[in-house]
């Protein structure tokens, strides 16, 4: 097989998991975003602003790359460099602003002993741990740089076929 022919075949592959890991996002953010305006329980406001941003930038690349499925109207090379670019951006700054506001990373012994416990309640108490929803910020985190990582693929990816179509 050649070049285009892995193109043409994987392209719809890595933006089907660039979605699908955006709907996973998309739902814990939502929901970290719902509990944080009904109880105001997050740590501080870097945690509740970039659960925001994270909420926005997955919503942009569903609807985004919705778009670049096969047969749409947005099929250029440097239309899929420019909106990747951007995704790119929106995807580090929310990774990186995630983790930044969380600590490097949560505490995974307490991730491990509180998972049982929110089974049945939403939220730990405060005197268990310093973040409320230690599981889900640490999915979205996970989540958050997984998803840049398939952006950043795409975006190679992209680059390298304009490369060669410019040649």
């Amino acid at each position: 097989m050649d070049f285009d022919t892995h193109m043409r075949m994987g392209q719809p592959i890595v933006f089907s998991l660039i979605i699908f890991c955006s709907i996973i996002e998309l739902s814990i953010s939502a929901w970290l975003t719902s509990r944080f305006a009904a109880y105001h329980n997050y740590f501080s406001l870097a945690e509740r602003d970039r659960t925001r941003f994270l909420l926005f930038t997955s919503a942009w690349t569903i609807v985004i790359s919705s778009l670049y499925i096969p047969g749409s109207v947005l099929g250029g090379v440097a239309s899929h460099i420019f909106f990747l670019l951007l995704t790119w951006a929106f995807w580090t700054a929310g990774a990186t602003s995630i983790t930044t506001a969380l600590v490097g990373e949560l505490d995974r012994k307490l991730v491990a002993s509180s998972y049982y416990s929110l089974l049945t309640s939403y939220h730990l108490s405060s005197t268990q741990s310093i973040f409320a929803y230690p599981v889900q910020l640490n999915a979205l985190q996970g989540f958050a740089w997984v998803t840049e990582a398939l952006v950043t693929f795409a975006l190679l990816a992209a680059l390298i076929r304009g490369i060669l179509a410019y040649r």
